[in-house]
């Protein structure tokens, strides 16, 4: 496994002229099915239309001028009772795995995130991803259950682990 060197990567506010390189990675995990229950691979228009509510942070790792990974969060449900709760995603490149881009990512996503105004963010991962798992717990992320047979991905059903973390005055 490479080591990393921190200070080759740097971790900022995506914009839209970041929205190819975030779909390319997008669709790596995608056909990776390790992920994601997404099967449909995502154009680039489709990431820059993320762009358009602000109130959602998404970042980019950037290592000599290439994103190699992102994190972006999304809306949880319409209802206003949960205005300050996101869903969150992080994909790192392939090539990239297992090189610290996610721990990297995950503190500045998570102080974006409560500067945003949320007071939780949460996601649902694959059992089997133990690398999301791991890099949760590592922040404070607490595993709250499972749903069982979630979904299919190519025939098969699938579990999903819930996870959640509070932030801000919700944390406190």
């Amino acid at each position: 496994m490479a080591s990393m060197d921190a200070a080759t990567i740097l971790v900022r506010p995506a914009t839209r002229d970041d929205a190819g390189a975030i779909a390319r990675i997008y669709n790596e995990g995608i056909r990776g099915r390790g992920a994601t229950f997404e099967t449909r691979e995502r154009a680039v228009a489709d990431v820059a239309a993320w762009f358009d509510d602000p109130r959602f942070p998404i970042l980019v790792a950037v290592e000599q001028g290439a994103v190699v990974g992102w994190a972006a969060a999304s809306t949880y449900r319409a209802r206003a009772c949960y205005a300050g709760i996101a869903e969150y995603s992080i994909y790192v490149a392939t090539a990239h795995h297992g090189r610290g881009v996610g721990r990297l990512l995950m503190p500045a996503f998570l102080e974006a995130l409560e500067a945003a105004g949320f007071w939780k963010v949460l996601s649902r991962l694959f059992p089997e991803n133990t690398a999301s798992r791991a890099l949760c717990r590592r922040f404070g992320f607490r595993e709250v259950g499972v749903y069982a047979r979630h979904g299919q991905l190519d025939g098969a059903w699938k579990d999903v682990v819930i996870v959640e973390r509070l932030l801000g005055a919700a944390a406190r």
